[in-house]
C-alpha cells in the first residue's frame, strides 16, 4: 500500500490491502470482490482539505451513514455489503477503531453527479436567488427571505469536480445530456424522496434539514444504489428547530461554524489551507456530536 497523503488526519492503523485512491475525506482500499471505505477525520471546506481535522469525526460520519442506510433500505438498496462485522471478521480487519470508521461495500461504478437536494432557501442558493430571483435555474417567487422554506424542495444537481476543483451547477438539460432522461430522472425521484425521509426523521428529533447531496453509483446490469454518505452533517445542512427564524443564516451543525471563521480571515479560498485555532476545532466537534445525538435519539422518541 501507497503511503497516505501528507495532510491526512488519520487514527486508523496499516490497512493489509492495496490503496487505491484518497478522496476529500476517505481513503478508499482494493478488498478484492469488494472496497474497503475509511473515513479520516479531515475537514474540507471551500473544496480545499484543511490542515487540521476533527477528532473522531470521521467515525461520527461512518456511523451516522450507516444509521441512514439503515432508515432509506426501503427507498433504494445501499451500496454495503450485509453483516458489516462478519465481514471485518472475515477478512481480518479487527481493530476497532477502523471498524469504526470503515464501511465494506460493493464495487459500482459512481455517477459523475452530485444528486443536491434543496428544501429552503440558504447558501449559494440564497446567494444566486438575490442576484436573479433564480436557483439552478428555477425560477422562485418574489419576497423570499433568507432561510424560507421553498414551494417545494428542488433538485438542483452538480458536476462531480477532481479534488481541489470546484463542483458546478448543473442544468436539468446538461444531466440528461449526460445521464440520459431516464437515469437523470431516476436521480432526481429518489433524491426527493431521500430529502423527504430525512426531513421527516429529522423533524422528529427537533431538527430541520435544510439542503442535503447524495451520490450514486451502478452495477454492471445498470441497477442504481445509493453510495459514498449519507445525510451527514458533511453532506448536509442542519438548524436546530428551536432557533429557526427565516430572514438570517441559522446556527446549523454542519461546517458552516469553520466556512464563517475562514471567510473572516479574507482566504482566497485555494490550497493551502489555514490552520484552525482549537477552540474552532473544539466547537466543530460539538456540533457533529450533537447533530448525530439529537438525530438518533429523536428517532427513538
Amino acid at each position: 500500500m501507497r503511503s497516505l497523503p501528507a495532510h491526512a488526519v488519520t487514527t486508523f492503523p496499516h490497512v493489509p490491502f492495496p490503496h487505491v485512491a484518497s478522496g476529500k475525506v476517505r481513503e478508499i482500499f482494493d478488498l478484492g470482490d469488494a472496497l474497503l471505505l475509511v473515513a479520516s477525520d479531515r475537514l474540507s471546506a471551500f473544496d480545499v482539505i484543511l490542515p487540521d481535522g476533527i477528532p473522531g469525526k470521521g467515525i461520527l460520519l461512518t456511523q451516522l451513514s450507516l444509521w441512514w442506510f439503515e432508515q432509506t433500505r426501503d427507498l433504494i438498496d445501499n451500496h454495503l455489503f450485509p453483516d458489516q462485522a462478519g465481514e471485518f471478521q472475515r477478512r481480518g480487519l479487527t481493530d476497532r477503531d477502523l471498524q469504526l470508521r470503515s464501511m465494506i461495500v460493493r464495487k459500482l461504478t459512481p455517477l459523475p453527479i452530485e444528486c443536491v437536494v434543496r428544501g429552503y432557501l440558504a447558501g449559494s442558493g440564497w446567494s444566486s436567488y438575490q442576484k436573479s430571483s433564480q436557483v439552478c435555474g428555477h425560477v422562485l417567487p418574489p419576497g423570499l427571505r433568507q432561510a424560507d422554506l421553498l414551494p417545494a424542495p428542488l433538485f438542483t444537481p452538480t458536476t462531480k469536480a477532481p479534488k481541489g476543483q470546484h463542483d458546478a451547477p448543473m442544468t436539468d438539460a446538461e444531466g440528461v445530456a449526460l445521464l440520459g432522461a431516464e437515469r437523470f430522472h431516476t436521480l432526481q425521484r429518489l433524491s426527493l424522496a431521500l430529502y423527504h425521509r430525512g426531513h421527516d426523521l429529522a423533524a422528529r428529533a427537533g431538527m430541520i434539514l435544510a439542503d442535503t447531496k447524495f451520490e450514486f453509483g451502478t452495477d454492471a446490469s445498470g441497477k442504481v444504489f445509493l453510495i459514498d454518505e449519507a445525510l451527514t452533517p458533511d453532506s448536509s445542512r442542519y438548524w436546530p428547530a428551536e432557533s429557526y427564524a427565516p430572514g438570517s443564516s441559522p446556527p446549523s451543525y454542519d461546517k458552516q461554524f469553520v466556512r464563517d471563521h475562514l471567510l473572516a480571515l479574507k482566504w482566497d479560498q485555494t490550497p493551502p489551507g489555514p490552520r484552525l485555532p482549537a477552540d474552532v476545532i473544539q466547537r466543530t466537534q460539538e456540533k457533529y456530536l450533537t447533530a448525530v445525538a439529537r438525530l438518533v435519539d429523536g428517532a427513538r422518541a
